[in-house]
């Protein structure tokens, strides 16, 4: 070999070979939509429509097929008709919006989580799906729109605020929704002071938190499955809300302060779906834990 060569090519084989840069994390601002089964799609439309106010077409609906209700341009609540008799929880995904969906794609596979493919809804509107580690099924779809706009008037909350579900282990949650997604602790407590019964966890660019349902027993019957999947519409001030519910003929029980500080109400869709209404800030201190995030915003 050409001695000058030899000499140019020692220096490149004694380079250390350096791993490509693991990706970062697109950001993740709150939840996109909620999805939940009906068995009777004109009494869901009397409810959802009619009793919450809110809007069947246009804002953040605009091309999902199916029953969907639009909370503002970015946020709705998406049904899937099922055979009346159904069993098992009526929840069927979560959906977060993120800033850029290839990037969350490229992030989520460099770090060995199976995901779908990047899919489109009729307009186009790209996706993808996953299962958390308790068989959750989580959607990723990039964020369009302004927030609070594209609204019906009569709609008593323009904000879902948070979204729970039943969870076994928190610890093993925790790994993907903080340690992975970069999610944190909003707040937790329990139905006593020593009990943990509920555990928040914050996304990691906006004020919308996913609630884990912890110690529900296995053999939990329908009402209680909808009690504990849920999700929960923010207001600024519950007792105007109720008179407005009260006129449109909803059956709810009186609005009360929780364990967390917030007042708040609870609806039932015909399904026994529990759809909570919540003020956006506590007026009281909280059981068990302080804060550790912002309260959302209107």
């Amino acid at each position: 070999m050409n001695r000058f060569l030899l000499a140019a090519l020692i220096p490149a084989i004694a380079l250390p070979c350096h791993a490509a840069p693991a990706p970062e994390r697109p950001e993740i601002f709150g939840i996109a939509y909620v999805k939940f089964k009906t068995t009777n799609v004109e009494k869901a439309r009397q409810f959802y429509g009619t009793i919450v106010g809110l809007q069947t077409q246009g804002g953040s609906c605009a091309g999902v097929p199916g029953p969907c209700f639009a909370v503002n341009d970015q946020q709705h609540i998406e049904l899937v008709p099922t055979n009346p008799g159904t069993t098992g929880p009526y929840l069927v995904e979560i959906a977060f919006s993120v800033n850029n969906l290839n990037q969350m794609a490229t992030f989520l596979t460099a770090n060995h989580i199976p995901t779908s493919k990047i899919l489109r809804r009729p307009d186009g509107a790209p996706y993808l799906e996953l299962l958390d580690p308790e068989h959750n099924k989580i959607v990723f779809v990039e964020k369009r729109g302004e927030p609070n706009s594209g609204y019906s008037e009569s709609a008593i909350s323009h904000k879902i605020i948070h979204a729970g579900f039943i969870t076994k282990d928190a610890d093993l949650e925790n790994k993907f929704y903080e340690d992975l997604l970069g999610f944190h602790p909003y707040w937790k407590g329990g139905r006593t002071d020593g009990d943990i019964d509920w555990f928040m966890n914050q996304v990691p660019n906006g004020d919308n938190w996913i609630e884990y349902m912890l110690n529900i027993p296995a053999n939990a019957d329908h009402r209680e499955l909808g009690i504990q999947d849920h999700l929960s519409l923010g207001v600024q001030n519950i007792d105007s809300v109720a008179v407005v519910l009260k006129s449109r003929g909803a059956d709810f029980p009186k609005p009360i302060t929780g364990r967390d500080g917030k007042r708040q109400l609870t609806l039932f869709d015909p399904d026994q779906t529990r759809i909570e209404v919540m003020e956006f800030a506590p007026v009281e201190t909280p059981c068990c834990s302080p804060y550790n995030g912002p309260h959302p915003k209107p």
